[in-house]
Parts: structure tokens; sequence; C-alpha cells
């Protein structure tokens, strides 16, 4: 029988996130702060709650890769700050995700010699 049942503990409620990514967004309140576009320069700008600056490619996410600067533009934060979301476009990005990709397509630009940096 589970520890959890006899001590009358919920499971859910009192477990803790394993995901590094979850901790510092649902546990320590990381959140996207305020966002900047630019599509000439292919420039998407995240502002984080702890001031750290994430920058990615426009071009990385094909449905804001077709999107008019308009478009883009009419953006809105959802779940305070958790992510993002283009009602226009049907597209949303979650901070998690949005981290991750960027990270992921930055260490695969340096792997092939195309050396750029995600921080501003």
């Amino acid at each position: 029988m589970s520890t959890l049942r006899k001590k009358n503990i919920d499971p859910v409620k009192n477990k803790r996130g394993t995901d590094p990514f979850d901790q510092l967004i649902f546990e320590r309140g990381l959140r996207i702060r305020h966002l900047l576009l630019d599509k000439t320069m292919d420039l998407l700008v995240l502002v984080l709650s702890n001031g750290i600056i994430i920058k990615s490619k426009i071009s990385d996410f094909p449905k804001l890769n077709k999107a008019s600067e308009k478009q883009l533009n009419n953006w809105e934060l959802i779940s305070e700050g958790v992510g993002i979301e283009w009602p226009g476009l049907n597209e949303d990005l979650s901070l998690k995700g949005f981290i991750k990709s960027t990270y992921m397509n930055s260490a695969l630009r340096t792997l092939k010699g195309n050396q750029e940096s995600t921080f501003a």
C-alpha cells in the first residue's frame, strides 16, 4: 500500500515537478513580460520576468514566418505570461516550448558552423 494513502496525502497536489523548466515556470514564477518582433530582421525577442532576454528567429516557427507584420503584432500573453497567443493565426507558444526549441535550434546552428547567440 502506498504511504501517501496511509498518510492521507493527495499525490497530485503534493508532487513537486522534476522537470527543471516546469520548476522555473510553475514553482519559481518565471514568466514572459514582453515580446518584441521584427519580421524584416527575422527576430523574435522575449523579455522574461527575471530580466533575461532570449532571442530567436521568426523563421523557426512556420506559422509566424508566414504571417504578416500586422498579424505578428496581434499577440497577447496567456496564463499570466506562461505563453503567447496569436489569435488571428491560431498559434500559441508556451514559455517552456519556446526556450527548448530556441536553444535546440541555436545548438544545431552552432554545430553546422553558423554560430548565433540566443542571448541579447
